[in-house]
């Protein structure tokens, strides 16, 4: 990936939105720039043995239903005194469940299946199965996804009651692998996908369209059991990645559209329904649980952009004009838990739809858009330094727009806002000089008090002071004189009168 501030603006090299191994798909910087086939490829042999033992066990629980199904016909008349209740009780369960799924996909019962399909919710939610991965209380929104998924496999009719059995048995071994790493839980997922679409096309020989929409509601289904379990684990360090990225985003809400290059003008109120909507979806992303649904939230945010652009420019938008609009409007919308989402459709998504179609390109934008965030600094947005750490630091903000520029409807009282803004601005950019003046001076006082201590203390120890005692008081100055009696007599003085 490649972003550069050109124009004053972010370009981005389409080329290099490409797998690093050449295959011709979109790259992910979460999968170190390969796509998902290529990434898989690389981590599929270390796998093989797992794989294979997650058939076996899943051959091994359809037996076990298989045997309980014939138990169930054999064994009407009279019980085994040999079972436990609880035994009794799990093989009831199993036959009531391969029963109805049975029914389910019958030519004599389609006229009833909606009461089938009551009465086996009924059954769920009463029995108190070993697993709870399969049989917990279910939640409104898994019935609903439920009643969707089975009255969508009834038009598949013999695959629609395989695919059932297999993500039955999915669900199952991926409760008893909760302890995996949620890496190793993503392999297992994508493996399974890439099985069931195999088995599709070669075994019950499914045009490709169908194959499709099969594993877009395949997904659907299990992710949105797997959804609390396998979306920002407690294993994971996700839930830090989105404090950092939110609190990243937040220090940098000075940023402006035109520090970004964006090619949009809020002004106009068409565009500016546009980014509402844009920055809606982009939060909505969050609340969907299945990856497909998250995705859909990026497209239609993307598409907003999009015709923003073409609103503002009169002319179709191009990538160059796509990926700093995007990184604006992530900038503007602070989705919440962003990594925790990008992980979750990384890990859990169908791959197809990652390494084509404009939900991978437009994901891989997404991506792109959060890597600049996270490395943004002065030189991408064509700031000084010293005006980047002001700004960062909230010490100041962008000169707002100049008086000249308003146009004649701006209401008098927005303007006068600003120019007090301006002069806040100001005055806070004089105050921070005269600190920095002050601190400076008093920097400078205390190194000269040092240095004058310091030569004085030089020169004392080159010069130490010696203190003498004190000397005897002097006599007289004639005291020792012994010719005293040969000297004149003082004068004395004379007064004349007159």
């Amino acid at each position: 990936m490649s972003l550069k501030s050109e124009r004053r603006g972010i370009h981005v090299d389409q080329s290099e939105l490409l797998c690093k191994k050449g295959c011709g798909y979109y790259g992910n910087p979460a999968w170190q720039g390969f796509c998902s086939k290529c990434w898989r490829e690389e981590y599929h042999k270390a796998r093989q043995k797992q794989i294979q033992e997650d058939w076996e066990l899943a051959e091994r629980l359809q037996r076990e239903e298989e045997e309980a199904f014939a138990s169930s016909h054999s064994t009407q008349g009279a019980q085994s005194l040999t079972f436990s209740k609880f035994e009794e009780k799990k093989t009831n369960e199993k036959t009531r469940k391969v029963t109805t799924v049975k029914k389910f996909f019958s030519a004599s019962s389609r006229t009833g299946a909606k009461k089938v399909l009551a009465g086996k919710l009924r059954e769920i939610q009463e029995a108190k199965a070993p697993s709870p991965s399969i049989n917990r209380q279910a939640s409104i929104e898994t019935d609903r996804v439920s009643k969707e998924f089975i009255e969508f496999l009834k038009t598949y009719h013999k695959p629609g009651q395989d695919i059932y059995k297999q993500c039955k048995m999915f669900l199952e071994a991926m409760h008893h692998k909760r302890e995996l790493s949620i890496e190793e839980q993503s392999e297992c997922a994508q493996d399974f996908y890439q099985n069931v679409a195999e088995k599709l096309q070669t075994r019950w020989k499914v045009s490709p369209e169908r194959v499709e929409k099969a594993m877009d509601q395949i997904e659907k289904y299990i992710m949105t059991r797997l959804y609390k379990y396998v979306f920002c684990p407690e294993t994971t360090d996700d839930e830090k990645k989105d404090l950092v990225v939110q609190r990243r985003i937040r220090a940098l809400h000075w940023v402006t559209p035109q520090m970004l290059c964006v090619p949009v003008n809020e002004e106009i109120p068409e565009v500016s329904d546009m980014v509402v909507k844009a920055i809606t979806d982009i939060i909505e992303m969050d609340s969907k649980r299945v990856p497909r649904d998250k995705l859909a939230c990026i497209t239609k945010c993307s598409k907003h952009i999009f015709n923003a652009i073409k609103i503002t420019k009169n002319e179709p938008a191009s990538a160059d004009d796509f990926l700093p609009t995007l990184i604006y409007i992530v900038l503007k919308g602070n989705p919440p838990r962003l990594q925790s989402n990008i992980q979750y459709i990384t890990r859990f998504c169908n791959p197809s739809r990652l390494m084509t179609g404009e939900d991978g390109y437009y994901f891989t934008n997404l991506c792109c858009a959060v890597a600049f965030i996270e490395k943004l600094d002065a030189q991408s947005l064509n700031l000084s330094q010293e005006d980047f750490d002001r700004y960062m630091s909230g010490q100041t903000s962008p000169k707002k727009q100049e008086s000249e520029n308003w146009s004649p409807d701006v209401c008098l009282g927005v303007k006068q806002m600003y120019k007090n803004l301006d002069l806040l601005s100001q005055l806070n950019e004089r105050q921070e000089r005269i600190v920095s003046e002050a601190k400076k001076l008093e920097r400078d006082l205390i190194d000269w008090t040092d240095g004058i201590t310091k030569e004085v203390q030089d020169i004392v120890e080159k010069y130490p002071l010696e203190i003498k005692p004190k000397n005897q008081a002097l006599a007289a100055i004639d005291s020792e004189n012994v010719e005293n009696d040969k000297l004149p007599p003082p004068l004395q003085p004379q007064v004349y009168a007159g």
